[in-house]
Parts: structure tokens; C-alpha cells; sequence
């Protein structure tokens, strides 16, 4: 799979926007049919994004969130998914709180015979209370998106970085666990440039693997936050070898299967294989 590392936001009823956020150069497309839809445009904007996924066919990822699934919307969200010849390659389920909720998905595109992945969007104290058992929920499941804004208002607080630091760590570590990838959520001020450099980097230093946008403009940094640096490969190819080897030390430092471990995902990222760590949980 190739990479993942952006993830940007477009309201499906905005088809103009749709060439432009290809044109970024995000990993992900995300065709939105929940937030940014007001509800008497929600059917409007369900056949329009089924349109957009296909003719966005061959130029990035295609996403798409789709409504709650215990409400109206969500249901023939899901109807239409089933009866269109057009799929996405991800399936963005909102307020997620439960493995259950997953559970419903997948048993629902497993009728499809289609290689969907899903994304579980935590936004609220009760996903994050239950996110231990929704990142193991099903095989199908890529991983979690962080909703920064919903959840802050769940917990009545503010929704920059220190303040759900909190919450970002435990959902990296409920990612970890379940060998899937953590995806964070966009950073709002589109006119601060350096606050979302420093947010993707911060991101990145974290442990998440992506990071969603909601501008074009915000692509660039997360990309080259979140895409390990010609020093950060040099390193993990050394790290590597000499672990082959046996080796216990390079350039000074102690090299153990965690540091390997580590090597192996920065060497993942660059070679366009899927970041989530499944595949290193099952090699370490």
C-alpha cells in the first residue's frame, strides 16, 4: 500500500475542491459526508461523492466518511455504498465507541466481497474509554483517527496540543497494541503556518503515523513531517545490518530488537508499505 500520511478533509458537496486537494499531493482523499454536509444537502452530496470516487479512481486513496451508523443519514449512507459500483478504499466511521460499531461495518462490506478499510474516529469519552478493544475489533480495521474538536467538547476542554496530549497517548498506545495505524486530527488554524509545522512534527514525534488536514496548504508539512529523513534511513539501514550481525553497538549506541523494531518502520515508510504495526508486532 503506498503511503498514508495525509488525510485531507473535502465536504462532498463542494465537487470543485475535489482536483485541488489531488492536486496537494495528499496520500488520502477524504470525501466528507457528515460535518461538513448540512442536513437537507446530505442526499445531494451522497451522489456526488459517489461520482467523485470514481473518477478520483487511479490518482490518490479515496476515503470516505460516511454518518453515524445509528442515524438516518448513516444508514443510506451505507445502502448507497452497497448498491454503487464505486468504493472507496477507506471507510471513515464517526464517533465510534465501541468494537461493535466496527463489527456492524464489517459484517455489512463483507457482503461486498470489497477490500474496504476501515478508520474508527474517537471523538468522544466514551470512544476513548473503550479504544483498547475498537483498535482490535476486526482484521479490516486500519486504524483511528483522532477527532480533536468533538472530543474537547466531550471533556470540556480546549482542543490544542497540550491540552488532549492526554488522549493522544493513549490512543497511540491503543494503536500499538492492536498493530494498526494512529492518525491524528487536523490541525484548525489553516492561516498558522508554523503552528502546523510544529504540530506535525510533534505528531510524528509521538508516534502517529498520519495526520488529517483541512486545507491543501497543510499537506506539505505533515508529508515531510511524517517521511523519515536520508540521515533517519541511513541510520535504520546501519541499525539493521548490524543487528543481522549481531552487532551490539553502532556509532555508540546499544542496539537491541526494540531499536530494530523502530528501523523496520522508518524502512517501511520510505519503501510505500503499509505503516501500521502489524507486521512488526509479528516480527518482534
Amino acid at each position: 500500500m503506498p503511503p498514508t500520511r495525509s488525510w485531507l478533509f473535502t465536504p462532498a458537496t463542494r465537487p470543485e475542491r475535489f482536483s485541488k486537494a489531488i492536486e496537494a499531493g495528499a496520500d488520502v482523499l477524504i470525501l466528507d459526508l457528515e460535518d461538513a454536509v448540512a442536513p437537507e444537502d446530505k442526499a445531494a452530496a451522497r451522489r456526488t461523492a459517489f461520482d467523485a470516487l470514481e473518477r478520483a479512481r487511479g490518482t490518490c486513496a479515496r476515503a470516505l466518511r460516511v454518518n453515524g451508523i445509528d442515524t438516518p443519514d448513516g444508514l443510506a449512507d451505507m445502502l448507497a455504498l452497497l448498491e454503487s459500483e464505486a468504493a472507496p478504499d477507506f471507510l471513515i466511521l464517526p464517533k465510534t465507541e465501541s468494537a461493535d460499531h466496527l463489527l456492524i461495518l464489517d459484517r455489512l462490506l463483507a457482503r461486498t466481497g470489497r477490500d474496504i478499510r476501515l478508520v474508527g474516529l474517537i471523538e468522544s469519552a466514551r470512544g476513548l474509554a473503550a479504544v483498547e478493544g475498537i483498535a482490535k475489533a476486526v482484521p479490516r480495521l486500519y486504524g483511528l483517527m483522532l477527532g480533536a474538536a468533538d472530543m474537547a467538547a466531550d471533556l470540556g476542554s480546549t482542543s490544542d496540543w497540550s491540552a488532549l496530549a492526554h488522549v493522544r497517548g493513549r490512543l497511540i498506545a491503543a494503536c500499538a497494541l492492536g498493530g494498526i495505524a494512529a492518525i491524528d486530527s487536523p490541525f484548525f488554524d489553516i492561516r498558522d503556518a508554523v503552528g502546523m509545522e510544529q504540530e506535525a512534527r510533534a505528531a510524528a514525534a509521538l508516534g502517529f503515523a498520519a495526520k488529517a488536514a483541512i486545507h491543501p496548504n497543510q499537506i506539505l508539512p505533515i508529508n515531510t513531517s511524517l517521511t523519515p529523513s536520508e540521515a533517519d534511513v541511513a541510520e535504520a539501514h546501519n541499525i539493521l545490518a548490524a543487528n543481522e550481525k549481531g552487532v551490539g553497538v553502532v556509532n555508540g549506541r546499544m542496539i537491541d530488537e526494540a531499536m530494530a523494531r523502530k528501523a523496520r518502520r522508518v524502512l517501511a515508510v520510505v519503501g510505500g508499505r503499509d505503516v501500521s504495526l502489524s507486521e512488526e508486532k509479528h516480527n518482534g
